[in-house]
């Protein structure tokens, strides 16, 4: 390798750990934040209805219709707010683990609905891309309880050896 090739590798790896766990965060706060607002309106929300259906099955009735709305909407919304500005990150966190754990369950809940006679239904994989909201969000969750990403080139020798 050039020298002027490994100068720009070694600048694109600074750059990236600085700066690729807040780009992380803030999109999926931008996501959460515009799944949520869109909640707020009757009809048009995709996921109303399962969402509405899913809040009502884990709260046994208790939380229903417009009510249920609401309370995802504004779940969402403070999901999404805390990741966008980083206020707030731990406790928005905190309800995001909750409210994953929600986003996945009708896949139980609901599987025959999901999988009718075998490929998943379009609710069905919209619940799976959620998979990738969990790992970002335990990547996101790393950074806010005090992980580092840090390019190899600068690691020290105790960091060789916590990684081993």
């Amino acid at each position: 390798m050039t020298a002027t090739y490994t100068k720009m590798i070694a600048a694109t790896t600074e750059w990236l750990a600085r700066h690729s766990i807040d780009a992380l965060r803030i999109s999926v706060g931008l996501v959460f934040l515009g799944f949520g607002f869109l909640k707020f309106f009757p009809g048009v929300s995709p996921a109303e209805e399962l969402a509405v259906g899913t809040l009502e099955q884990l709260t046994f009735g208790v939380v229903s219709g417009g009510v249920a709305l609401a309370v995802v909407a504004v779940t969402e919304c403070f999901i999404g707010l805390t990741l966008v500005t980083g206020k707030f990150l731990k406790s928005g966190l905190l309800v995001m683990a909750g409210a994953l754990v929600g986003f996945m369950s009708p896949l139980v809940l609901f599987f025959t609905d999901m999988f009718p006679g075998g490929p998943p239904t379009l609710e069905a994989q919209y619940i799976l891309k959620d998979v990738v909201l969990v790992t970002a969000a335990m990547v996101i969750a790393a950074r806010a309880l005090g992980a580092r990403l840090v390019p190899a080139r600068e690691r020290t020798a105790s960091d060789v050896k916590l990684a081993a």
